[in-house]
């Protein structure tokens, strides 16, 4: 007689739903299997057949305990006849009397079949044959069946199914009603945070818990008996830090010195050390790709980047407690890796700058360096002005070269000191005193910049006017040079369509816009919507942005007006209108002048109608936006030296509707500005009579200049030195002769290459920015890219291109363009078969030189480069300007693009060409090398 299994309440349960609807009026039933329920005797009541059944189950273990049982049940009030007694144990069939088997249901024993019952469950005509052995397997899913039912399982009930459906009915890893669960690693450590989930698990049987454990570890890998071990220790909430502090500990320099504090750590839960690296790898590999997902753009990006930090930072104070900081400091992955590699940047600021650039790599490196966006884009700041200041300092030749060297680099310098003296998010004194000394290092190198500037300001002034400006752009001739082109009359293509339309510019007046202010508004614009344009320069010269310079003092009464009238002169708003409808009357043009609280709109309306009536006219539109100047009084710019065009009132919506009407835009400043970021307390002391924050009359001081002139209001001294006021203290100031002040930007915008002015050139996004603010290349980078001769355009760094970062240009030296570059692979391209077969049947398509210079600057460029900066490698080499960049590239696919195969193409909706390297060799080079 072997031993009789044992059997829950409901094992029980089915059998009585599967027995009684065919029993008649038989009440007793006899199971041949030990009770295995909370107490000897259980009652409950059971629905079979639509009818509530009273049941009470007991355990005997003698033929005179059944007998005995049986009579006491049978003799109670039962009027409805409905209750059943169910009798377990293990008495024998042979030794139950003929006259008890009487009244049992089949008159004998039940056996008890769990895997029958399970697959009654399940609704299946069969079982896996590997669950029949598996008894905790079997009861548990008897155990947890949900109150609505086990989902059906079809034909065969296979074993993976059961589990899964029980680890859903169990864990909550799951839903038992849909029978779905995408189980992996993810989504078993994603578990682990649960409220409950790894207190359920611990709350389970041992045989069910080492099931699950060996089935997970099979499915999910290794690392799950490890996992699972610390939910059962009630410790399942840290298994994520562990893991990274495990990873953490395993790639220090010596990792078998922390085998005994992660032993401690870890407990019982650590089977043996062999068990850490897969468990470490694991959970590496899961926050990987959670910060991954913490880097991207989708609605949960906030909530995964809290949930990555809460583990990491709760790892490194489990690091603290079992002081393991000294061994974990560097990780990859771990928040102290980070500061530690940021606290080594700021350590290097003061050296070289291939050191800077080298730990900025370290940096950039570490896992959460996008996390900690701020601190790393802090940092990157930082090694950008190391690379400035260690750049040779280029004297101040002139006031023309003062400005635009300004605007082209040292307002940069500005754009990059203010951020970093708003103060670094880690809080970490050692960065933010290494920031205070680079600040302060920018400071000196920009103080002897101005006082350069302000000596060859005050010879200037003396003389300067629109005869002779000094070949530098005079505010007063803004209007006639840089608008005028882009108001005269246009040729309109397209045969019976052809004609001719006035140019309709949009002048926005941005008060006190400095240089640092415009390259980041000028940055942020959309250049799908937008193409910035610039005089083409003179031979030898490449493209740049313009500045003006300012009146003097630079303060909005002089410099505003003499900007709007088109000549020197001073006054308020109803000058400005007077004088700027009177430059344009002479020029045939009606124009309108819009000022602060004239073009904002009514409750409902983002501007005024009176704005959108100019705007749809044939009229020019000049709008005077004042929230940059007013910034200086209020203390915003103190607060955050940062700008955008939204942080601009209501620029976004003139943009927006100049572009809907066709509009041409120059965005222009009157004067810029400087920062107060000197101590409390500090400032000049007045001496003379002070006109204004930063001039006055009198005789000029240490870090002042005396100045006067045809453009200069009467005899004034004009503080150069940005530490200099003689007015209460604001937020920042104007009206000295620092670059900063004096520096007007200009910048020209079309919303379509048609609408480029005659005489002027797009300008490529690759152009903008100084060469030290971007990124070193790397080695790689440095052997993989070829050199390109100058008729092909400048070069570009490939590593930038392929990280997404603003490339370098290399200005190439200067040779024939009609024997350079013979056997590059873009002349090779354009000499092969398959080419010049192809190019008979592309209508307007380029010269083969264009088309050559495009494909050497674009390997250079390791494969992409934006629109503008393709038109301008195809200009460079034949000298004909190409207006439309995304219509040129769109030919150039016609004639690079055979048989289907992408050699060229446009992506990042219109924002980017990119060349497919291996199909252009495989496609035109493979019969010419």
């Amino acid at each position: 007689m072997g031993t009789r299994p044992a059997v829950g309440r409901r094992a029980i349960e089915v059998l009585l739903e599967a027995e009684l609807p065919d029993a008649g009026s038989r009440r007793l039933v006899l199971v041949d299997a030990t009770y295995d329920g909370p107490g000897q005797d259980t009652e409950f009541t059971l629905r079979v057949a639509d009818t509530s059944r009273r049941v009470r189950i007991t355990d005997q273990d003698s033929p005179l305990g059944i007998a005995e049982a049986w009579q006491r049940h049978s003799s109670e009030d039962d009027p409805d006849g409905d209750s059943v007694l169910v009798v377990t144990g293990a008495v024998p069939a042979d030794q139950l009397g003929w006259d008890l088997r009487a009244h049992a249901v089949r008159h004998r024993p039940l056996a008890v079949d769990r895997a029958e019952i399970v697959k009654q469950l399940f609704g299946a005509t069969d079982i896996d044959p590997r669950m029949a052995g598996e008894r905790w397997l079997l009861d548990a899913l008897l155990e947890a069946e949900p109150a609505g039912g086990w989902p059906r399982a079809g034909a065969v009930l296979t074993r993976d199914r059961a589990v899964r459906t029980l680890l859903a009915a169990r864990l909550a890893l799951g839903d038992t009603t849909t029978d779905t669960l995408d189980l992996d690693a993810d989504t078993l450590f994603a578990w682990t945070r649960t409220p409950t989930g790894p207190a359920r698990y611990a709350a389970l049987p041992g045989t069910e818990r080492d099931g699950l454990s060996d089935w997970l570890a099979r499915t999910v890998g290794p690392a799950a008996p490890t996992l699972l071990a610390l939910a059962a220790d009630g410790r399942g909430a840290d298994a994520l830090p562990l893991g990274a502090l495990a990873s953490a500990a395993l790639a220090s320099a010596t990792p078998e010195s922390t085998g005994f504090a992660l032993g401690t750590l870890f407990g019982p839960a650590l089977a043996s050390f062999d068990a850490l690296r897969p468990f470490a790898d694991a959970v590496t590999g899961v926050l990987t790709r959670w910060i991954a997902e913490a880097e991207g753009h989708g609605p949960h990006r906030a909530e995964a980047r809290d949930r990555v930090l809460d583990i990491l930072d709760r790892a490194d104070r489990l690091a603290d407690d079992a002081r393991l900081g000294p061994l974990t400091g560097t990780d990859r992955l771990l928040p102290s890796g980070y500061r530690s590699r940021l606290r080594h940047l700021a350590g290097t600021l003061h050296g070289p700058a291939s050191e800077a650039q080298a730990a900025l790599r370290d940096l950039a490196g570490h896992h959460l360096a996008a996390l900690y966006a701020d601190s790393t884009d802090n940092a990157r700041t930082a090694v950008r002005l190391v690379r400035w200041l260690q750049e040779p300092l280029q004297t101040v030749k002139s006031v023309a070269h003062g400005v635009h060297g300004h605007l082209a680099s040292s307002g940069w310098a500005d754009l990059a000191a203010g951020i970093l003296a708003e103060g670094d998010a880690s809080r970490d004194p050692a960065v933010a005193d290494a920031y205070q000394r680079l600040i302060g290092a920018v400071r000196a190198r920009r103080a002897t910049l101005d006082e350069q500037f302000a000596q060859r300001l005050a010879l200037w002034s003396e003389s300067a006017c629109r005869q002779a400006p000094g070949d530098a752009l005079l505010i007063e001739d803004v209007l006639a040079e840089a608008v005028v082109p882009l108001a005269r009359t246009l040729e309109r293509e397209g045969g019976a369509a052809a004609g001719r339309e006035r140019g309709r510019p949009l002048i926005l007046v941005l008060d006190g816009m400095s240089a640092d202010v415009a390259v980041q508004l000028a940055g942020a614009l959309d250049r799908r919507a937008w193409t910035e344009v610039v005089p083409k320069p003179r031979p030898g010269e490449d493209a740049a942005r313009r500045a003006a310079v300012s009146m003097l003092p630079s303060v909005t009464t002089l410099s505003r007006a003499s900007l709007l009238c088109g000549q020197p002169t001073e006054g308020g708003q109803s000058a400005e209108r007077a004088g700027f409808a009177a430059f344009w009357k002479k020029r045939h043009r009606t124009a309108q002048l819009f000022h602060k609280g004239g073009y904002e709109g009514p409750p409902g309306h983002r501007l005024a109608p009176e704005v959108l009536q100019a705007l749809a006219s044939d009229d020019i539109v000049g709008v005077v936006l004042n929230t940059v100047d007013d910034a200086l009084a209020d203390g915003r710019e103190g607060a955050r030296g940062q700008w955008a065009p939204e942080d601009i009132g209501k620029l976004p919506d003139l943009l927006k509707e100049a572009r809907n009407y066709g509009r041409p835009v120059v965005l222009v400043s009157d004067h810029g500005h400087i920062i107060d970021r000197t101590p409390r307390g500090h400032g000049q002391p007045l001496v003379g009579k002070a006109e204004g924050a930063r001039w006055r009359t009198g005789s000029a001081a240490d870090g002042e200049i005396e100045v006067s002139g045809p453009r200069v209001r009467g005899r004034v001294t004009l503080a150069w030195r940005e530490d200099l006021r003689y007015t209460a203290r604001q937020a920042g100031y104007h009206g000295g002769a620092s670059l900063a002040e004096v520096t007007v930007p200009v910048i020209t915008l079309v919303p379509s290459a048609d609408l480029i002015p005659e005489g002027w050139t797009l300008l490529p996004a690759e152009r903008i920015a100084p060469s030290w603010w971007h990124d070193e290349k790397s080695p790689a980078a440095e052997a993989e890219a070829e050199a390109v001769p100058d008729a092909a355009g400048p070069a570009l760094d490939r590593d930038t291109m392929v990280l997404g970062k603003r490339p370098v240009i290399r200005r190439q030296a200067a040779q024939d363009s009609d024997t350079v570059g013979e056997d590059s692979p873009g002349a090779r391209t354009v000499r092969s078969a398959s080419y010049r077969s192809q190019r008979e049947f592309v209508r307007g398509a380029p010269p083969d030189k264009a088309v050559a210079a495009v494909l050497d600057a674009l390997l250079a460029a390791g494969g992409k480069l934006s629109p503008g900066a393709v038109t301008a490698a195809a200009q460079a080499a034949t000298g004909r300007s190409q207006r439309n960049p995304e219509r040129f590239a769109t030919v150039l696919e016609r004639l690079l693009n055979i048989d289907g195969y992408s050699v060229l193409q446009l992506v990042e909706s219109g924002r980017t060409v990119q060349l497919d390297r291996a199909l252009l060799e495989q496609q035109f080079l493979g019969e010419t090398a």
